[in-house]
């Protein structure tokens, strides 16, 4: 039976796993670096099957004006059962005061896109000119 709630740092572990079978290495180098970035995550909702993690949405922001949607993860074989879409309603819900609602998915993902089209999302905000800006870390 599945069921949802929030977690913290103590399932990193799980974390770990699901993030591995999705192919999603850039987590997987630092240990404690994933567990810091949990524990200071506004907020994470597990999706459980019995007591094992199958997925979470993982959010950061302040909560009352930004919500960042970080990362919204499902094992593959859980995939395609309501998961995410479960996920998401209750993140959006949970935080439906929030003037700015985002999350950024890679532009050539066709099915995230899909997803995300389908649950409601947008990919302009509502009209506002913006345009994104991006720094990362140099190759070591």
């Amino acid at each position: 039976m599945l069921t949802y709630r929030e977690f913290g740092a103590e399932c990193a572990a799980e974390v770990r796993e699901i993030y591995a079978a999705c192919g999603w290495t850039s987590y997987l180098d630092d240990e404690g670096k994933l567990r810091r970035a949990l524990g200071r995550s506004l907020f994470l909702l597990g999706a459980f099957e019995d007591s094992a993690l199958v997925g979470f949405v993982r959010c950061v922001g302040d909560g009352e004006h930004i919500l960042y949607v970080q990362d919204l993860i499902v094992k593959p074989d859980m995939q395609r059962k309501g998961i995410g879409r479960e996920l998401m309603r209750r993140t959006s819900e949970r935080f439906s005061h929030v003037r700015q609602f985002l999350l950024i998915t890679d532009a050539e993902d066709a099915v995230s896109n899909a997803f995300y089209r389908a649950i409601g999302l947008e990919t302009t905000l509502g009209g506002y000119p913006c345009t994104a800006y991006y720094r990362d870390l140099p190759e070591v």
